[in-house]
């Protein structure tokens, strides 16, 4: 644990990325041994080197807001990512600006708010926006035949947009799901049928914003509210009559050892055996926090690089290198002892602080949130530069 809070508390800031055009960064993916994914609001997918943090292209396609990206543990050539114009695509990672190598389609009137691919790599599973005030949907396909349609649908275990998908890191049929309904789901697909694989319904009380399986084996499961709840349950107990629940709280802010507007999300440090999770200020200020029965607990904090909020972060155990990506178009990578290379923060654009002015609250739910990001990137083409 002291070399964890030593390392975490010796970050600083080392290299800076921002794309000519102002765009959100919404969400990372790391390849095992490659390349870093970042999927933003202007709809593209952008590659950027791991250490360096340069870029090397992006990919174009889709034609709604990128619900999420996910490199494959097996096939390391390959780039998923997910849309709210119903499509999962998979992108060749060794030619950046390609077009999609293979598309997953579902029915047309569906909008994806999340996915994921299971350990295997065989399993790509998404969830949809509610249909029609009605019905919302976690839809299946078999990574292994692109073009073969849908392997599947559940529809009864959520009524409201399916925010979350998150496959177990080492069991392949397992399988957690949040929902704007408040409910987090843990599914057991070898099981079949949906009634028959529904394991237990667990109550945020909230808007599910993140999920994160954690814990020695990954038994316990991390949900993050869009209000900044935060709530953790031990799914050890499933076959038992003790409680789940092990921590909650429907504000996490009011129990932070440091202050805080929002909360990013969380990791899971398997060498640490700890669980991360990154809070922030409106400003730019990040909070690394521990997670544990008792609570949060401070483990450092990030300053001088973000001047906006944070909406993802990644863990490179390999390099020791936290890297996040935010509202202000910035991707960083913080290192232990590192010295900014760029010399020193630039000046804001004109365009840049016109986007600022256009961050939407954090309170905002779904897939709502990242539509109203992509109408953002849509009227920019009037600001100045």
């Amino acid at each position: 644990m002291e070399g964890l809070e030593a390392t975490l508390r010796g970050l600083s800031l080392a290299r800076r990325s921002r794309p000519e055009e102002p765009t959100y960064l919404l969400d990372a993916a790391l390849h095992p041994t490659g390349p870093l994914a970042v999927s933003c609001s202007d709809l593209s997918i952008r590659l950027h080197d791991r250490d360096t943090l340069t870029p090397l292209g992006a990919y174009r396609g889709h034609g709604g807001p990128v619900s999420g990206v996910v490199f494959p543990r097996g096939s390391p050539d390959l780039l998923y990512s997910g849309s709210a114009d119903g499509t999962i695509r998979a992108w060749d990672a060794r030619r950046p600006g390609s077009v999609a190598a293979q598309t997953f389609r579902s029915d047309p009137t569906y909008s994806l708010c999340s996915f994921d691919l299971s350990g295997g790599d065989t399993l790509l599973c998404a969830g949809t926006e509610q249909v029609n005030d009605e019905d919302s949907f976690l839809l299946f396909w078999d990574a292994r035949k692109p073009g073969s349609g849908l392997l599947g649908a559940y529809s009864e275990s959520h009524s409201d947009d399916i925010t979350q998908v998150r496959f177990h890191p080492d069991d392949k049929d397992r399988l957690a799901t949040g929902s704007t309904d408040g409910l987090v789901n843990v599914f057991d697909l070898s099981r079949g049928g949906e009634e028959e694989a529904l394991l237990a319904t667990c109550n945020s009380e909230s808007s599910a914003g993140a999920l994160c399986w954690c814990g020695g084996a990954y038994t316990r499961l991390l949900c993050l509210s869009h209000d900044q709840g935060l709530h953790l349950w031990d799914l050890r107990h499933l076959d038992t009559d003790d409680p789940l629940l092990v921590f909650s709280a429907p504000d996490a802010r009011a129990l932070a050892p440091a202050p805080l507007d929002y909360l990013v999300g969380g990791r899971w440090l398997e060498h640490a055996q700890k669980l991360l999770v990154v809070g922030g200020r409106n400003g730019g200020e990040l909070h690394l926090m521990e997670c544990d029965d008792g609570g949060l607990g401070l483990l450092g904090t990030l300053q001088g690089g973000h001047t906006s909020t944070v909406r993802c972060f990644l863990w490179d155990a390999a390099g020791q290198t936290l890297i996040t990506g935010g509202e202000d178009s910035q991707l960083l990578l913080w290192k232990p002892g590192g010295e900014e290379l760029m010399g020193g923060k630039k000046e804001s654009r004109k365009s840049q602080s016109a986007l600022r002015l256009k961050t939407r609250p954090r309170k905002k739910h779904g897939c709502q949130r990242e539509k109203e990001a992509a109408q953002t990137d849509g009227t920019q083409g009037s600001v100045g530069n």
